[in-house]
């Protein structure tokens, strides 16, 4: 299934790594987009700037703040479909700084809900996380699993989902949430583990930093990521539910390690790094995501499957990031929390 066509799309985070995929594939696909950036005065629109130019003509783009009222109420005008993006994601970034992310994660979900009961709104796109299921006791974690907070990150998403799920409940609010594993590929931070491997290698530094080794993830493309918000967005039946999207496979870091060692033909040696370990209690160390309800409800499936998928989602990363015009956006030589 596909959204209609003559849609009005807003993309909130769209200068992001998986926004900035969404707009170009909504782009790609003929759609009708508006995506909104964060302000700010170097009037850099993040990945969005990468787009070319003939492409970024095809997009509105609106900048400014998630957490600013106003501003979310005028850019839900005229709009269809909501895909909700905009957030604070790093986990290590949380402990330092709790506050912007109460007030973007939670306050800035609460604008995009309060605005879309002025509007007729078609769907909107709640997108959370599978931090919010913290340890659990299941091995692969479907959608009824029990929400454990085990980061400020992860207490804003679980605030934030509640909310969505409450406008649906209490006013019909047409919400759909998306809870995505691992995501990875092309134009993802740095902060991200996948990132942090890959640009240490290309660095020339064989020895690199980590933090754990041992805590499981299940990694999902960034391809597939982007198809499972435009499978929950086109259809009626995700309205009100959450719903995992994810890979199905789980694999360590250590042996994740070992697998982009082998694709770059790089024989690594790990240092341990104390300010990359999370809190003892604060870690969690498996996630993998039962994707029943996705196959059942949406008819999705990923197309980058077990530890055959990961590897080439991985090669394709790799190459992305050993190009010098997409590396250079990055600065290898600072860890980014």
């Amino acid at each position: 299934m596909s959204i209609s066509k003559n849609k009005k799309i807003l993309v909130t985070g769209a200068d992001g790594f998986i926004g900035s995929h969404l707009v170009n594939k909504l782009i790609s696909l003929g759609h009708d987009v508006r995506a909104m950036t964060m302000y700010n005065s170097f009037n850099n629109w993040g990945w969005l700037d990468t787009f070319d130019k003939r492409l970024l003509r095809k997009i509105e783009v609106v900048s400014g703040d998630i957490r600013d009222k106003k501003f979310v109420t005028d850019s839900c005008k005229d709009i269809d479909v909501i895909f909700h993006l905009a957030s604070l994601i790093a986990i290590p970034y949380s402990y330092k700084s709790p506050y912007s992310y109460v007030s973007t994660n939670i306050e800035g979900t609460l604008n995009i809900l309060e605005a879309a009961l002025n509007f007729e709104i078609e769907n909107i796109v709640h997108t959370s996380t599978s931090e919010v299921y913290g340890e659990s006791n299941t091995i692969a974690i479907s959608e009824e699993s029990k929400l454990i907070a085990r980061s400020p990150y992860s207490a804003t998403k679980i605030g934030a989902d509640q909310l969505a799920y409450s406008y649906y409940s209490t006013f019909g609010l047409p919400v759909s949430t998306i809870r995505p594993f691992n995501t990875y590929g092309p134009r993802q931070s740095s902060r991200a583990i996948i990132p942090t491997i890959i640009t240490q290698l290309l660095s020339d530094n064989h020895t690199i930093k980590l933090g754990s080794l041992d805590p499981t993830r299940d990694f999902c493309f960034v391809e597939d990521t982007v198809s499972g918000f435009l499978s929950v967005a086109s259809n009626k039946n995700s309205i009100g539910e959450v719903i995992n999207i994810g890979s199905g496979y789980e694999i360590s870091i250590k042996d994740l390690v070992s697998m982009i060692g082998d694709i770059m033909d790089i024989k690594i040696t790990i240092k341990s790094d104390k300010n990359r370990i999370r809190p003892k209690d604060g870690e969690v160390d498996r996630l993998r995501a039962n994707i029943n309800k996705a196959k059942k409800i949406l008819k999705w499936e990923p197309g980058y499957k077990g530890k055959a998928g990961l590897k080439n989602g991985l090669e394709k990363t790799i190459e992305w990031f050993k190009d010098d015009e997409n590396s250079k956006q990055y600065k290898t030589n600072i860890y980014n929390v």
